[in-house]
């Protein structure tokens, strides 16, 4: 198992991501416990010593399955994350009242790791205002408290939200958590997220290196491309070698949801094998045909100075790709959700002075009328 130097602790760079555990009978809180605990008892043997749960996991039954399970080693054998579930504003005023369920539910008496879960635009504001919520001087006290032992925060908003945030809190965060893979370097801008946490000296945890199974299971063409250049590597490995070319990646989560991921992820964390310059390039080209049918906005913003409704365009259009190439999601619907109603997609009148203007001759107001129809 490769392993990483975190302050004064070695962390498996294969983290066990509890998000995606096995059910029954395909009912998401339903986990599949003993064959949870096989798979737990195979990492554990193979040497991995990080674990990730949260709050809304599993509809809560994450935490607490995993506690039990991890019960069965010695505490300090294993490191154990959770997560404040910012996400959902009845949550904002309960910061006490959840860490002291989630401790319990856990079976544990101190947290290894904590985050602030899912910074984005729908609670930037709230995880901000310390002086109403107390989120943040709460889980500061339970750090100073030996309750938590390494702060840190995930986040799925955009660089001026996660900006904001490390520039209110960045001095008290020891780790950060991204979506990162090959497919979102460019798609999502995730490059640029990685710089902000270089710059501010933040080790970088990976969630979604998968990019929830769509890098696991590529075109029969783009497999066999691969196949070529590393013919004793799978399809996934490729996902998990361009993350162990990043320096500055720690943990490396997987959502695991049978043994045989489970094998395979250990099989391929064995050993660190980054990337060459060719190999990226083939990675690349993958993702560009992966994401080939989105709108290719540059956000020149010519279009946002002739909308009479002042509508932010460009951001739309990243919204509609990011919604249109995943098939759904949370992402759009959650940043949508904070506008105004005369500011969202519907608010568009089809007038098409935006389109007159735009170089990329995008018809916007033919997207705009699809957005508001896929987000329904």
């Amino acid at each position: 198992m490769i392993y990483r130097k975190f302050k004064d602790i070695e962390l498996s760079a294969l983290g066990f991501g509890c998000m995606r555990l096995p059910v029954v009978n395909d009912v998401y809180k339903d986990i599949d416990v003993e064959l949870t605990r096989k798979m737990v008892a195979y990492a554990m043997a193979s040497g991995v010593n990080y674990y990730d749960t949260a709050w809304g996991y599993h509809d809560g039954m994450s935490e607490t399955v995993m506690g039990k399970i991890l019960a069965e080693y010695p505490r300090d054998k294993f490191y154990l994350a959770d997560k404040f579930p910012g996400y959902d504003s009845a949550n904002w005023d309960k910061v006490e009242e959840i860490f002291e369920k989630q401790l319990k539910k856990c079976g544990v008496e101190y947290f290894d790791f904590y985050l602030f879960h899912n910074v984005c635009e729908m609670n930037i504001d709230a995880y901000l205002d310390d002086k109403k919520y107390g989120i943040y001087t709460y889980l500061k006290k339970q750090k100073q408290n030996g309750r938590i032992k390494h702060l840190g925060f995930s986040v799925h908003g955009d660089m001026k939200c996660m900006t904001r945030f490390l520039d209110a809190y960045g001095k008290d965060m020891e780790f950060g958590q991204i979506q990162l893979n090959y497919l979102d370097w460019e798609f999502q801008n995730a490059k640029a997220k990685v710089e902000l946490l270089k710059e501010r000296n933040i080790p970088i945890w990976v969630m979604e290196p998968l990019r929830g199974g769509r890098l696991a299971n590529l075109d029969a063409p783009d497999a066999a491309e691969l196949k070529k250049m590393r013919p004793d590597e799978n399809v996934p490995a490729w996902a998990f070698r361009f993350l162990q070319t990043i320096p500055e990646v720690t943990v490396i989560l997987s959502g695991m949801s049978d043994m045989e991921q489970v094998t395979d992820n250990v099989k391929t964390f064995k050993t660190d094998k980054p990337l060459s310059r060719a190999e990226l390039d083939a990675i690349a080209g993958i993702a560009d045909r992966m994401t080939g049918s989105k709108l290719p906005c540059t956000a020149c913003r010519y279009c946002t100075s002739h909308c009479p409704k002042g509508l932010d365009i460009p951001e739309m259009i990243k919204l509609y790709n990011e919604h249109r190439f995943t098939g759904g999601g949370f992402i759009a619907p959650m940043v949508v959700g904070t506008y105004a109603e005369d500011k969202k997609p519907s608010a568009c009148i089809g007038c098409r002075s935006c389109e007159k203007v735009c170089p990329q001759n995008i018809k916007i107001s033919e997207m705009m009328s699809d957005f508001t129809a896929r987000l329904k």
